[in-house]
């Protein structure tokens, strides 16, 4: 995509990134870092104490004014039997064919409104060296009518913007 001018801090930016996300789930980003280290955190997968398991996933966004889907990178929660089964099947060929599996959004995303912590999930894996992809329940929450109804090339400004600049 090519470049914008930001309305929030006046600059031209030489691109308009199709894809943001958070580097850990909103549990790792609230926990001190003395106690990180009864923690594991990947580029894909976070788990807690033994407790709490994180996977990465994309969330993608229809753009009506192009082809190409906005995608944001968000973290979820999975039951510790879900995150088990995608762990053991992380590289075997034809993992996609397994059920979606339930989960919780631990992404705090920028941009909306009201918090997208917590909105339910089912998260489909795909093939080896895809991310998974996360479906949203249909509700009335604004990332939910985005994910199925898509957004304007103008909305992906205003994300990038919040992402940008907080």
């Amino acid at each position: 995509m090519s470049g914008f001018d930001c309305t929030t801090c006046g600059q031209h930016h030489d691109e308009l990134p199709m894809c943001l996300g958070l580097s850990a789930p909103e549990l790792w980003l609230r926990w001190p870092d003395t106690e990180r280290s009864r923690a594991r955190l990947s580029s894909d997968q976070c788990v807690l104490e033994g407790r709490y398991y994180a996977i990465l996933g994309r969330i993608l966004l229809p753009v009506v004014d192009t082809a190409t889907p906005f995608t944001w990178l968000a973290w979820v929660s999975l039951s510790e039997a879900s995150f088990r089964r995608c762990d053991a099947l992380w590289h075997t060929p034809g993992r996609e064919q397994e059920p979606p599996c339930f989960g919780w959004l631990h992404s705090a995303l920028p941009g909306y409104s009201t918090s997208t912590l917590s909105l339910k999930t089912h998260v489909q894996t795909m093939p080896v060296g895809e991310r998974p992809l996360i479906t949203l329940e249909a509700t009335a929450h604004p990332l939910a009518l985005e994910q199925h109804h898509g957004i304007t090339l103008a909305r992906v400004q205003q994300l990038v913007e919040a992402s940008l600049h907080g």
